[in-house]
Order: C-alpha cells, then structure tokens, then sequence
C-alpha cells in the first residue's frame, strides 16, 4: 500500500502534492502559516513566489478568502500576523460544489429528492 502511494504521488497532482512540488518545497519553501481547512502556504526566501499544499483534493475554492488575498498578493502580511476583520453580515467560506450532491438544485429542479411539479409553462402538443 505504501508503494501505491508514492507512485500515486509522484504522478497525480489532484490529491496532494507531487513529488516534484514537495522537492521544491523543501528546497525553496519557508511555511508561513496553515488555514482552517489544514490546507499549508508557503513561500520563497525573496517573497516573490507564493503557494498552498493542499491537505487533500486539489480544489481552489477550499482556500479560505484571506489566504487567497495572500497567494494573489493583494496584500503582503499573512492572516496569521495580521487577521482580517469580519463584518457581521458575511458568511462563512464554503468550497465550491458544483458537480456534487451538495451543490444547489433550484425548486422544481429533477435533481431534487422532492421535485415539485412544474406550474409555469404548458407542454405544447402538436395538432
């Protein structure tokens, strides 16, 4: 099982880092801190490269909102140093589910487990 894995890792990007990325972070990476989801942020000894090791599925809306101002450098302090004031309205950050059985189904949609039956429009039938 062991070997599966790191051949996986070495060849697949979606689910962790490769084993080329894990060299480069071992080489060049300084960890600046970790977000809510595990996912860990990094980046190089001139500032000008920044990058997440995802902790799991490869997947860019798990990265919460004030580390992804960070890796865009829309701003150059880390959350950790210097955290983001949330206003009272804002909701929390939830990854994208598009594509899962979680992912929004308007009313009257058939991928609902209750579709309702639809009022608005008539079928046509020809004469």
């Amino acid at each position: 099982m062991r070997l599966l894995t790191s051949i996986l890792r070495g060849v697949t990007w979606w689910d962790g880092q490769t084993l080329n990325t894990q060299l480069w972070t071992w080489r060049n990476g300084v960890k600046v801190g970790e977000d809510s989801q595990g996912n860990l942020f990094y980046e190089n000894n001139d500032k000008s490269r920044r990058w997440v090791i995802y902790n799991g599925e490869a997947e860019a809306s798990r990265v919460d909102p004030e580390w992804h101002g960070w890796l865009h450098h829309t701003w150059d302090t880390t959350p950790t140093d210097a955290p983001l004031e949330h206003k009272n309205w804002e909701k929390p950050h939830q990854e994208n589910l598009t594509g899962t059985a979680q992912s929004y189904a308007p009313k009257g949609s058939i991928r609902r487990s209750d579709p309702k039956p639809r009022s608005d429009y008539e079928a046509w039938s020809p004469e």
